[in-house]
């Protein structure tokens, strides 16, 4: 069986040495000596200032909406976020469980991230901030979307669960915004087992979200605020603490795969068009089919090997009831770009410790696959008609 993401684990002699150091202090949590210094160096590498650590990403975006004062006691009630329906569902549900509802915008059809045009059209008297997503890694467009929050008087806060480590123009992408979020979740490209962390771009909300994440205090005996538990504890820290310490080894691995993935099959499937002023992470390797009829194919050839594929996203979040009632389309009506996608996008899968000899495998399910119903694909990010997109021949 070959899943369709893996954690990567660290030298267990490596891992040993840090869990000593836990058994030594005595320190299990409560900003411990592990979780300050795994702090420390992320905002190194990340090339980030004002950097919190957090228990997971749906609380890193949570707690960003309280610090920012989107949600909690000011917020009134009725109010929205603007925000993609093409994303994992934790970007609308942690708004939805805050008491607030998604305003959807649609997506570009080729970056696969929201559309700043249609991010005008959703926003209205009851929004009170913008939640883009840089989808699979790929840079959101940044300065359109800041002017907009700008000239509305809205935060920005990105969720960038998939972009660890991508640089825009340069310069960290994770610095734009008034907050960026980060999940450290196990199957991420660096993960804590479980974890997050946000990136503020004002140290006072840096401190704000702080005094949140420790029930409201800092000092013993002394509570400033109403707050909650969302600490990261030193176990977690020390699992960070080892795959940073590797983090070239999984980015090198993964490149590898990603390249080869995409020497095979790039005309064969669309692909998704990067930003070309970010950095490529290789957090997924998605590839979009014609239709759903084909992707299901694809999907059940890959299964009759062993090859776990995965639909993400899928369903569209505009198209979930619980999410959002009054947005879901009813049948028959026209697709918006993200109900389109999320029926004709397959992941395939990456990891370190996936061999070139799989990836091969792989690549030939898809492609004889494809052979066989005979469908036009189009080249990567192609949004022209048929006649003017590819036809590939079947290889038997």
């Amino acid at each position: 069986m070959i899943p369709v993401t893996r954690p990567y684990l660290p030298a267990r002699a490596r891992l040993e040495r840090y869990l000593d150091s836990i058994y030594n202090s005595h320190c299990l949590t409560n900003n411990g000596p592990l979780t300050q210094q795994l702090g420390e160096r992320l905002a190194e590498y990340l090339d980030v200032e004002h950097l919190l650590l957090v228990g997971n990403g749906t609380l890193a975006l949570q707690i960003a909406y309280r610090a920012l004062g989107v949600s909690g006691p000011t917020a009134e009630e009725g109010w929205n976020a603007v925000t993609t329906p093409f994303s994992f569902v934790a970007t609308t549900s942690s708004l939805k469980w805050d008491g607030g509802k998604p305003a959807f915008a649609d997506i570009d059809p080729d970056t696969w991230c929201v559309d700043a045009h249609r991010v005008v059209e959703a926003i209205s008297p009851c929004s009170r901030a913008l939640v883009p997503v840089h989808v699979f890694g790929n840079a959101c467009n940044v300065e359109h979307l800041e002017a907009i929050a700008a000239r509305n008087g809205l935060p920005v806060i990105y969720d960038g669960a998939h972009a660890f480590g991508v640089r825009y123009k340069g310069k960290s992408l994770l610095r734009r915004g008034d907050a960026t979020t980060l999940s450290f979740h196990a199957t991420k490209i660096f993960h804590c087992i479980e974890g997050g962390a946000i990136i503020f771009r004002c140290r006072e909300d840096l401190e704000t979200a702080r005094l949140m994440t420790q029930f409201g205090t800092l000092q013993r005996d002394r509570i400033d605020a109403v707050g909650i538990n969302a600490k990261l504890n030193e176990f977690q820290a020390a699992m960070g603490l080892c795959i940073l310490d590797e983090i070239d080894t999984v980015l090198t691995q993964r490149a590898d795969i990603w390249e080869r993935y995409r020497t095979q099959l790039t005309d064969w499937v669309r692909l998704q068009v990067w930003n070309p002023k970010a950095t490529q992470n290789h957090a997924y390797f998605p590839i979009v089919f014609e239709s759903e009829a084909v992707l299901l194919q694809v999907l059940t050839a890959l299964g009759a090997r062993g090859i776990e594929a995965r639909r993400y996203f899928y369903p569209s979040l505009d198209d979930v009831a619980c999410l959002s009632p009054a947005q879901v389309h009813h049948k028959g009506k026209q697709q918006s770009n993200a109900q389109s996608l999320a029926s004709r996008i397959l992941c395939l899968p990456i990891y370190p410790g996936l061999t070139s000899q799989q990836v091969d495998v792989i690549c030939e399910t898809v492609k004889e696959s494809l052979g066989h119903v005979g469908i036009a694909f189009g080249m990567p990010g192609c949004t022209k008609g048929e006649d003017q997109c590819r036809t590939k021949p079947s290889p038997n």
